[in-house]
């Protein structure tokens, strides 16, 4: 999303190893994929400007056993931001999303969505989006790809509609990035997510904690958000799962789940 490193935070402990500050021990399911390889049975698109689960120009298929966006049936892109939402919600889990870059930026998209994409969490349903709204109300995690001489990280965190806190402080920018190396060209990258409620997330790459942030919660400012404000709860504690489409072509070829009982 835009403006991806308007701040970019610092934090402590560095880059410790992952079982330094795993958050205790979980009784864990088996791994499930979201993505069965074939078709998109079990997620809804939402497209800005369009109904629910019309799917514009083809803009989300699959091709080969990957979930593909693209934007070959598309003049320019004219704002038509885009979601595909898994049909269930979650709370606490590990999150693996294995996705890439390709080809070139769909005409008319906005120059900070250049290999720009991303997975949101938390997220308020494909069926509660406006017709026109660009975003879901939720916490994103934010996916880059370098443009080959730049540095350029990836896994960061962005907020529509939301908020987080980091070392008890309330963030209220929009993006903070990471920690994380630049990954420049087409080559396939793994991000994971372990998602512990309305306390701790933490963004990982090849077993390395690049993000960690706690109270993901509403923003009482946001108009998209002060509708599922309930008795004055802020904190969100569990959403949708969606991928994104903002106008650079991007595959994800595993979209799996660990849920933590």
């Amino acid at each position: 999303m835009k403006n991806a490193f308007k701040l970019s935070i610092r934090f402590l402990p560095v880059m410790l190893p992952l079982f330094l500050i795993t958050c205790g021990e979980k009784n864990e399911q088996a791994w499930k994929s979201l993505f069965n390889g074939k078709n998109l049975d079990g997620w809804h698109v939402k497209i800005a400007g369009y109904d629910l689960d019309d799917n514009f120009g083809e803009t989300f298929r699959v091709e080969n056993g990957i979930m593909k966006v693209s934007y070959d049936g598309y003049d320019t892109f004219d704002n038509r931001f885009g979601h595909i939402f898994y049909k269930e919600r979650f709370s606490q889990y590990r999150l693996r999303v294995e996705y890439r870059f390709t080809g070139e930026q769909c005409p008319g998209g906005p120059g900070w969505a250049f290999r720009n994409s991303g997975v949101m969490f938390h997220s308020q349903s494909a069926q509660s989006m406006k017709k026109d709204q660009n975003f879901p109300v939720s916490i994103e995690a934010q996916f880059l790809g370098g443009d080959g001489t730049n540095e350029r990280p990836t896994a960061n965190v962005c907020t529509p509609g939301t908020n987080i806190e980091m070392n008890g402080q309330l963030i209220t920018e929009h993006c903070i990035s990471s920690q994380s190396k630049t990954y420049h060209g087409d080559q396939w990258v793994t991000v994971e997510l372990e998602v512990y409620g309305d306390s701790l997330v933490k963004h990982i790459i090849d077993g390395q904690v690049v993000l960690s942030y706690e109270k993901p919660q509403l923003d009482d400012t946001d108009p998209e958000a002060i509708p599922f404000i309930i008795n004055g709860t802020l904190l969100l504690k569990e959403g949708y799962i969606s991928l994104q489409a903002e106008s650079h072509p991007v595959e994800f070829r595993k979209v799996e789940i660990l849920v933590y009982k």
